[in-house]
């Protein structure tokens, strides 16, 4: 059978939810709202925890009815995907669960919590969110929890606090870009049919990136502290998640990986005083900006670009 990609829980799933948790806050003071509290502020923090744990539960509960349900339940077992899609999956759990933290963190921070509390808080949500997802792949004929998603989340969970303990502050920024590709009308059922499903579902197009802010490790005074290099990767060529897989429908694939090499954007390094764009800034730190590119790879070329996203 086919092995389909499991996009549910790819790149973007987890923004989603905290862009929906930060629209309901849109109120005429926002600016004033957003303003993280200079000490304890009860209130905030009974706020953070109550709307993150009803959100995060919430997309759990219908993730099992949308998903979920309409496949058969099994006992809980272990899948070895671990060769799949070129381990991209993987790069989308290591970057969902750094940033489901670093967004966790922020929420407990605007409530004034200790650096202590809002480290506990940001790992403990990021994995006990995602290893709810992997209990649920577990129970699931279909799927399996699988041991490299869980070294991926605690990867990327670790990075983000590993960096609040080691600097007080994230010098290194798993990032993420897009673009469409042709493999997709190959296979639309799996690699999507439009460009939403695409965005999730086309490993083809995906690109992860780990993004340094050189002014943060050189100390540089002629260097903008917004400025960063990125590293990236992609892979290309895959129509099914192994050549084994595509074997058996007949068909022969090529997958290869892809590296970059880039300049980058830390928005949140722009100062403003202005705490609605700060925010703004946070979210869309998420994304690598389009910018000159070099890639390289054990199949390519070096080629260069002078606009890549």
């Amino acid at each position: 059978m086919p092995l389909l990609p499991k996009f549910r829980d790819e790149a973007f799933l987890c923004l989603f939810f905290v862009l929906v948790s930060f629209s309901s806050f849109s109120q005429s003071n926002l600016n004033q709202f957003l303003k993280p509290s200079d000490s304890l502020n009860s209130s905030r923090k009974n706020l953070v925890y109550i709307s993150e744990s009803a959100v995060l539960g919430s997309s759990l509960l219908a993730l099992n009815q949308l998903w979920y349900k309409d496949f058969e339940k099994s006992n809980f077992h272990f899948i070895n995907d671990n060769d799949h899609w070129l381990q991209m999956d993987k790069a989308g759990h290591f970057y969902s669960s750094y940033h489901l933290s670093r967004f966790s963190a922020s929420l407990l921070n605007w409530s004034g919590a200790s650096k202590n509390e809002q480290l506990v808080f940001s790992a403990v949500a990021s994995l006990g969110y995602l290893s709810a997802i992997e209990i649920m792949d577990g129970y699931s004929s279909e799927w399996g929890a699988s041991s490299g998603d869980i070294i991926a989340n605690v990867s990327g969970t670790s990075l983000f606090v590993a960096q609040e303990l080691l600097w007080n502050e994230q010098r290194i920024v798993p990032k993420f870009s897009f673009h469409q590709t042709n493999f997709p009308s190959l296979r639309p059922e799996t690699l999507g049919k439009s460009f939403s499903e695409q965005l999730f579902k086309d490993y083809n197009g995906q690109n992860y990136w780990l993004s340094f802010n050189i002014h943060s490790f050189t100390k540089l005074e002629f260097v903008p502290k917004w400025l960063n290099i990125a590293v990236g990767t992609g892979a290309t060529g895959m129509v099914y998640a192994t050549n084994e897989a595509a074997f058996e429908d007949y068909v022969i694939q090529n997958p290869y990986r892809q590296y970059y090499l880039s300049l980058d954007v830390d928005l949140t390094k722009i100062k403003t005083k202005s705490h609605l764009l700060k925010t703004v800034f946070s979210i869309f730190n998420t994304l690598k900006i389009p910018s000159p590119t070099l890639e390289f790879g054990p199949k390519t070329r070096l080629k260069a670009y002078g606009f890549y996203f």
